[in-house]
């Protein structure tokens, strides 16, 4: 499972020129723990958190902004990250939140919520959604998986390379799988 299958897209961004109080109106009617910080060309230059609102509002300066109390540059990275490397920076560097970028454009963002979200879906309605897109690719019942604890196994009678490769990443966009394989003739 790859970012782009678990990001929040359009993503809602501010700019460093934008007041605290914009910025913390924006995270709490959207429900969201950090906000990318673009430029006018909407090129990532950094990342406002609650942390750095509260911060910034206790300051004795008035007309603080959020180019004042954000973090840059901040961590982000690009659709094709894959979700362990996502979630390994949001443990190991303690973040809520990464943006998603295509060059330096932001694209999505994904939370600690985002993965939380995808581990909480049950089995069943991932083989099913697994099972949906298989058969869409095959024109067919041609394959059937299985999921267990986010294994996604599907079942292939015979089958060659490019469309094993094809089988897993089908299997693998879907969230919710956390891995997956291709089980040819009864062997694993």
């Amino acid at each position: 499972m790859r970012a782009r299958d678990i990001m929040t897209s359009p993503v809602i961004t501010v700019t460093p020129a934008v007041p605290l109080k914009g910025a913390a109106a924006l995270m709490v009617s959207h429900g969201f723990t950090a906000l990318p910080v673009v430029d006018d060309d909407k090129r990532l230059v950094g990342i406002v958190t609650e942390a750095d609102l509260v911060r910034g509002r206790y300051l004795e300066e008035t007309g603080t902004v959020v180019a004042d109390v954000m973090t840059a540059p901040a961590v982000a990275m690009d659709a094709a990250a894959p979700a362990e490397m996502l979630a390994r920076v949001m443990i190991d560097d303690r973040r809520r939140c990464v943006p998603i970028v295509d060059g330096s454009t932001v694209i999505g963002v994904v939370t600690r919520r985002d993965l939380v979200r995808v581990l909480a879906r049950a089995d069943t309605t991932v083989t099913a959604e697994v099972q949906r897109v298989l058969d869409v690719y095959g024109g067919g019942r041609k394959w059937t998986v299985s999921v267990h604890e986010g294994e996604a196994v599907i079942d292939a009678e015979t089958t060659d390379e490019d469309t094993e490769r094809v089988l897993l990443a089908l299997a693998d966009a879907v969230p919710g799988v956390l891995r997956a394989r291709v089980l040819t003739g009864g062997q694993r």
